[in-house]
Parts: structure tokens; C-alpha cells; sequence
């Protein structure tokens, strides 16, 4: 299959629904994941680029966030808090002649760690991609970050390697990144793994 560029979609599970983000949502998402915990890592940027003054959480997100990829807004489906905003996750550098992309960007509000949220959303996002005729999508994280890093690789993503002063933060700090990857042919295992963590985490 040839692969090509989805277009701009939202993608709807048991737990979350995934939307196009658009610059209304933005302090919508600062709400979410706009806090020391998340950006203690290195996320875009990491600690000295958080602000959370309106201005400057706007300011930051126009310049952080993928607008010429597909990123999302990822919010709750299901429960108590059906509709809220809990999270970001993207799709970009679409390569169709080599049929690779990133999926990348992601964060989400702390207080939906280790649920069904990051499982379901990388299952939507994945399915759509590969569904799209893409071959391989590139994962990854700071090099320091163990926490992503770990939940890369618990999604069936293998590590290729770290490129070594790759980036640098708002600090002016350089950082190593962490690059993996799901190859289409690995998607069916990983798909089936990702379908199990969701069914295992939303047991009572």
C-alpha cells in the first residue's frame, strides 16, 4: 500500500476521544497538563519553558506543537469526567515515499498515569497510521526521561538507538534523545498487547 497523509479526523474508543487540536483548546490543555511534573523531564523544552500565564502558555504552544502535522486533543470518553481534556499526542514528519512518520508529543495530565488513557490513544493513533499505509513510526523521548521511555517500550516499541545532543531545551541545555519504533509488520502484536492493557485497566 501506498502510504498517504490522513486527513485531519477524530478517532473515538471505550476511554478516550481523540480531536484535532485547535488554538481554542490551548488553555483547555494548560489546564491539563500545564504543570511542573510534566515538563520535570524535558518535555518540549522542559522545566524553564513552562509558563502558565495565558500569554505565555499560547505563545509557547504556537511555537511547541506540530500545526502543520495532526496533532490531537485527547479527551476522557467514559465516567465521571467525560469530556475533559487529559492529554496531547501528535502525528508528524510524514515521509510517504518512505512511508515513515513520528508520532510524538505526547503528555498527559498526571492524574491519569498508568490508566487506560496512553493505551488507547496510542492504539487509535497507531491503528489510523498504519490503516494510512505507513511502514514504521518513529517514537521518541529525552534520554533522561525513564518514565516515557518506559512507556514507549511498553507499548511494543523497540529502541534503535540514542542520538547523543540531539536537541536543546529552554535552558539552552543539550539533550540526548531515545529513538524507537513499531514497524507495521510488529502492529498486530502490539495492537492485541495495547487491547488487553485497556481491557486489564478498566476492571474494577
Amino acid at each position: 500500500m501506498t502510504a498517504r497523509i490522513p486527513d485531519l479526523a477524530t478517532l473515538e474508543g471505550d476511554v478516550v476521544r481523540l480531536e484535532p487540536l485547535v488554538p481554542d483548546t490551548l488553555l483547555e490543555l494548560r489546564d491539563a497538563i500545564g504543570v511542573p511534573e510534566v515538563f520535570a523531564s524535558g518535555y518540549a523544552g522542559g522545566p524553564a519553558a513552562l509558563d502558565t500565564s495565558d500569554e505565555g502558555w499560547v505563545r509557547w504552544a504556537e511555537r511547541a506543537y506540530p500545526w502543520h502535522g495532526r496533532p490531537f486533543a485527547i479527551r476522557l470518553r467514559s465516567g465521571p469526567d467525560a469530556g475533559r481534556l487529559v492529554g496531547t499526542t501528535s502525528l508528524t514528519d510524514f515521509d510517504e515515499a518512505s512511508e515513515q512518520c513520528h508520532l510524538g508529543y505526547t503528555a498527559y495530565a498526571p492524574a491519569v498515569w498508568g490508566t487506560a488513557v496512553n493505551p488507547e490513544a496510542k492504539l487509535l493513533v497507531l491503528g489510523h497510521v498504519f490503516a494510512h499505509g505507513f511502514g514504521r513510526v518513529r517514537i521518541q523521548a529525552d534520554a533522561a526521561n525513564d518514565r516515557s521511555r518506559a512507556a514507549i517500550v511498553r507499548l511494543g516499541a523497540t529502541l534503535e538507538g540514542v542520538l547523543r545532543r540531539m536537541r536543546q531545551d529552554a535552558s539552552g541545555q543539550w539533550r540526548d534523545v531515545a529513538v524507537h519504533s513499531i514497524l507495521v509488520d510488529e502492529w498486530p502484536a502490539v495492537r492485541d498487547a495495547l487491547v488487553e492493557r485497556v481491557r486489564t485497566a478498566r476492571r474494577p
